[in-house]
C-alpha cells in the first residue's frame, strides 16, 4: 500500500474481487444463508393462479429459475427488470422474497455490467423497491437487499440520488452501531462468565502437601474446566444479554463490506461524513470488536482518506489515537497493514502541509514511534508493511527534531493523553509559556476543563489538575479564567476522589487557586508599606 495513489485506489480495489475484498464473503453468515437458500423450490405457479404475478412474470421467472435460461437477463433486460421489481413490490412471503434477493445477487455476481439492467430500468424509481425492504424484520432480506444497493449504487456511473443515498448510508450506520452493541455485550458477558469461574475454582486456597496420583490431578482440571464449558452454555441463549441485544451479531460483516464497496466512490464518502458515519466507525473502533471487523472498518477510513479534505478532517474524530491503540494492539498482519496505510495517507493526503504535521505529532505524542520501531525489528516478509513503517519512520523523526516544547505539550494535551512528560514538571516552561495557553481562544485551557470532567484515568487527571495549578501560578489572570470555564468547580470535585494521587494534586492545584490571591494581597500590602515608607522619608528630608 506505500505506492497507492489517490488515481489508482479505484483500480485497486476492485482488482481484489468484490467477493474477495475482506476475505470472508465465501464463509460469511450471508453466503451460507444465501447457499441454503439456493436449495429451496418456490411454487411459482400458485403465486399466479393467485393472481400475484402476471402471465408474463410467471413465464420468465419459471424459465431463468427452473429451466436454466441463465442468458434471460442479456437477452431481454426490460422484462428482467420489471419482473423482478415486480416481485419484489407484489409478494410479502419472506421465504419468497429471500429467493428472489439471492436471484438477483447472482445474477449481478455472474457480470457486473447487469447493474444496468436494473438502473436503466422503465419502472420509476427504482431504489424504492429496495430500500423498502430494508424495514423489515427477517435480517437476511435486509443483509441481502443492502449488499444489491451497494452493488447498483458501485457499479453504474450514474450516482445514487441524495436522498436515497442518505437514507441508505444511515441505515448502515445504525445497524453498524447495532451489531457492534451486540459484540460488546457479549464479549462483556464472556468476560463475567470467565470471572466467575476464576473466583469459584481458581481463588486461592490452602495448598495440599500430600501426594496425589496423576489421575486425581487429571480429574480434578477436567472438572473445573467442565464447569467453564456448562458456564459458557448461557452465551448460547443470550439469558443475561440486556433486552434487545438477544438477536446475532453474524451480520455486522455484511454491514461492512457494504461500507468498503460505497466508500470507493469519492461522492459517497461526503455524504457518509453528512449522516455522521466517521464519527460511528471510531467509536465503533475504539470498543471491542473482533479483528476481521476491526480490519473492514478500518479498511473504510482507509479508503475515506484518499480524499484531501477528508484526511485533513480525519483527527477531529479523534482517529490517531484509536488507531494508535489497534496498532499497539493488533496481531493480525493484515490489520497492522492497513492501519499503517491510514496513517501514511493522514500525512501523505492532506494539501494543508500544517495538518500533516500535526498528524505526524499526534502519532509520536500517541507511541506510534515504539510501534514502528517494534515492526522494523520483526522485519515482515510484506512489502507495503515494510515501506509504510519505513516512511512513517522518517517522517515521525523529523517532525520530533523541529517540534518545540509547547508543541509537545499542545499535542498532549489535544490527544487526551497526559503523562508526567518532562514540560509538566518544568518551571522553566511554565515560566515561557503559561500565557500560551489563552491562544485561539483558550482551546488548551478548555480542553484541560474538558478532561477534569471526562476522563475516567487517574494519571490523566492528576496531570491536568497540576497543569491548571501551574498555569494559575505563572498567569496573573489565571485563576479568573479557570473560574470561568468551570474549571475551579472540577478540581474541588476531585479532592473526594478514590486515587489517592489524584486528591493529591487536586489539593495542590486548589492551594495554588488560593495562594494566587495571597500572593496578590502580599505584594499590594507590601507596596503600600514601601510607599509610606519613601513618602514619610521625602517628608522628613524637606523639614
Amino acid at each position: 500500500m506505500a505506492h497507492i495513489n489517490e488515481e489508482n485506489v479505484s483500480k485497486l480495489i476492485p482488482s481484489l474481487g468484490d467477493d474477495k475484498i475482506d476475505m470472508i464473503a465465501a464463509t460469511s453468515a450471508l453466503q451460507i444463508r444465501a447457499s441454503e437458500i439456493r436449495q429451496t423450490q418456490i411454487n411459482w405457479q400458485s403465486y399466479l393462479q393467485s393472481q400475484m404475478i402476471t402471465q408474463r412474470d410467471h413465464d420468465f421467472i419459471v424459465n431463468l429459475d427452473q429451466r436454466g435460461q441463465k442468458d434471460l437477463p442479456d437477452k431481454n433486460p426490460d422484462a428482467c427488470a420489471d419482473v423482478f421489481l415486480n416481485l419484489l413490490t407484489h409478494i410479502s412471503k419472506d421465504n419468497t422474497i429471500q429467493y428472489v434477493l439471492v436471484l438477483i445477487d447472482d445474477i449481478l455476481s455472474e457480470d457486473k455490467s447487469r447493474v444496468k439492467i436494473f438502473r436503466n430500468a422503465r419502472h420509476g424509481n427504482v431504489w424504492q423497491p429496495f430500500l423498502n425492504l430494508l424495514n423489515r424484520q427477517d435480517e437476511f432480506v435486509q443483509h441481502m437487499t443492502a449488499r444489491i444497493i451497494a452493488k447498483l449504487a458501485c457499479w453504474h456511473p450514474q450516482l445514487m440520488e441524495k436522498s436515497d443515498l442518505n437514507f441508505y448510508l444511515s441505515w448502515l450506520k445504525e445497524q453498524l452501531k447495532m451489531n457492534a452493541e451486540k459484540v460488546s455485550a457479549e464479549l462483556e458477558h464472556a468476560e463475567q462468565v470467565m470471572l466467575e469461574h476464576e473466583k469459584q475454582h481458581f481463588s486461592d486456597k490452602p495448598i495440599k502437601h500430600h501426594k496425589e496420583n496423576s489421575g486425581e490431578k487429571a480429574d480434578s482440571s477436567q472438572e473445573k474446566y467442565s464447569s467453564l464449558y456448562s458456564s459458557f452454555d448461557v452465551l448460547k441463549s443470550h439469558q443475561d444479554l440486556p433486552l434487545g441485544l438477544h438477536k446475532t451479531n453474524d451480520y455486522i460483516q455484511s454491514v461492512a463490506r457494504c461500507l468498503q464497496m460505497m466508500l470507493r466512490v469519492d461522492e459517497y464518502r461526503f455524504a457518509f461524513l453528512s449522516v455522521d458515519g466517521i464519527s460511528t466507525l471510531l467509536s465503533i473502533l475504539a470498543s471491542r470488536v473482533n479483528f476481521q471487523v476491526q480490519y473492514q472498518l478500518v479498511f473504510c477510513l482507509w479508503v475515506l482518506t484518499f480524499n484531501s479534505l477528508l484526511a485533513e478532517k480525519m483527527n477531529k474524530f479523534n482517529a490517531i489515537p484509536i488507531l494508535a491503540d489497534i496498532l499497539s494492539d493488533s496481531v493480525k498482519e493484515k490489520v497492522t497493514r492497513i492501519v499503517l496505510a491510514v496513517f501514511r495517507n493522514l500525512i501523505e493526503k492532506p494539501e494543508d502541509q500544517q495538518v500533516a504535521k500535526e498528524h505526524c505529532i499526534a502519532m509520536v505524542q500517541c507511541k506510534v514511534l515504539k510501534q514502528l520501531s517494534i515492526l522494523e525489528q520483526k522485519r515482515s516478509d510484506d512489502e507495503d508493511i515494510m515501506n509504510d513503517v519505513d516512511f512513517l519512520n522518517d517522517r515521525l523523526q523529523a517532525s520530533v527534531q523541529d517540534l518545540s516544547s509547547f508543541d509537545q505539550y499542545a499535542t498532549e494535551v489535544k490527544s487526551g493523553r497526559l503523562e508526567w512528560s518532562p514540560v509538566h514538571k518544568s518551571a522553566k516552561f511554565w515560566r515561557e509559556n503559561a500565557a500560551r495557553l489563552n491562544e485561539r481562544g483558550q482551546e488548551l485551557l478548555r480542553t484541560l476543563v474538558h478532561l477534569l470532567e471526562k476522563s475516567r484515568d487517574p494519571v490523566v487527571l492528576a496531570v491536568a489538575c497540576y497543569d491548571v495549578g501551574e498555569y494559575v501560578r505563572h498567569y496573573p489572570r489565571g485563576k479568573h479564567i479557570i473560574e470561568q470555564l468551570g474549571g475551579k468547580q472540577r478540581v474541588m470535585y476531585l479532592l473526594s476522589h478514590e486515587d489517592p494521587n489524584v486528591r493529591y494534586e487536586a489539593l495542590l492545584a486548589v492551594q495554588k487557586l488560593m495562594v494566587h490571591n495571597w500572593e496578590y494581597l502580599g505584594k499590594q500590602l507590601e507596596k503600600e508599606q514601601i510607599d509610606k515608607q519613601s513618602g514619610g522619608t521625602a517628608v522628613g528630608a524637606k523639614a
